[in-house]
């Protein structure tokens, strides 16, 4: 009978594992974990900044609209061209900071003074299409509709800003200068000129767009100090490069 319940023992023994084989073990899997981030982490950035560039680019056409003819450009009755020049100077400013997103735009309700669709914040038992439609938006940093907009936002928000482009040894290139210089450039030249001046040699203003991702799409967020802290950036996720003729 002792026998018996020796070799009982004996088996349960044999069936577990000891510290050192747990620790073993362990320090295998922290290595198999290691080189799984080293592998795959650099290829779900670039997945996910795929996806930024794809959402970036189906928002050029909404930025290009709102540049050439703006809403409240055309309903004042003033010359777009104008409205374009006074956006690509000021996008370089945190107060004047220009955002391209997408947002739930309500079909049931009457448009607003600005003839967009007012946004419709919950779409619990809502219709896509019958009810509400995602609509493609610039707005200002300064446009009152921007917090509303946000509200009912699809998607990430986009910072833009734009850049002069000019020609220089026969190669277009980018304006490098620092944030918040508003002087525009003689494009033959890179030189700057008065707004007056430009208008009278030139009939198109070509620039480049640049995206920036943004972490968080708040009105509270654009208002922090880590808002223009980024704003600050030199990364862009997506440029474009397009022109506003007069």
């Amino acid at each position: 009978m002792q026998s018996v319940d020796f070799r009982i023992d004996l088996q349960a023994r044999r069936s577990g594992f000891t510290l050192l084989e747990t620790v073993i073990a362990i320090g295998v899997l922290a290595v198999l974990l290691t080189g799984f981030l080293v592998v795959f982490t650099p290829a779900a950035d670039g997945i996910r900044k795929s996806l930024n560039v794809q959402q970036a680019d189906r928002l050029v056409s909404a930025l290009e609209t709102e540049l050439i003819a703006g809403r409240n450009v055309m309903a004042a009755g003033e010359i777009p061209f104008d409205n374009a020049l006074k956006r690509i100077k000021e996008s370089s400013e945190v107060a004047n900071a220009l955002f391209v997103y997408q947002y739930r735009g309500d079909l049931t309700q009457t448009p607003r003074t600005d003839k967009t669709l007012p946004p419709i914040v919950s779409i619990t038992g809502k219709v896509a299409g019958k009810d509400y439609v995602v609509v493609p938006m610039m707005r200002a940093r300064a446009d009152t509709e921007l917090a509303n907009d946000l509200k009912a936002i699809e998607g990430p928000l986009f910072l833009v800003k734009c850049k002069q482009l000019f020609f220089q040894g026969g190669t277009l290139v980018m304006d490098t200068r620092p944030d918040g210089v508003r002087q525009l450039l003689d494009p033959k030249t890179g030189t700057g000129v008065s707004e007056s001046v430009f208008k009278q040699k030139e009939a198109v203003i070509p620039f480049a767009a640049e995206f920036y991702s943004l972490p968080a799409n708040t009105l509270n967020y654009l208002s922090s100090a880590d808002f223009t802290k980024r704003f600050a950036a030199k990364n862009p996720v997506f440029t474009r490069n397009l022109a506003v003729r007069m």
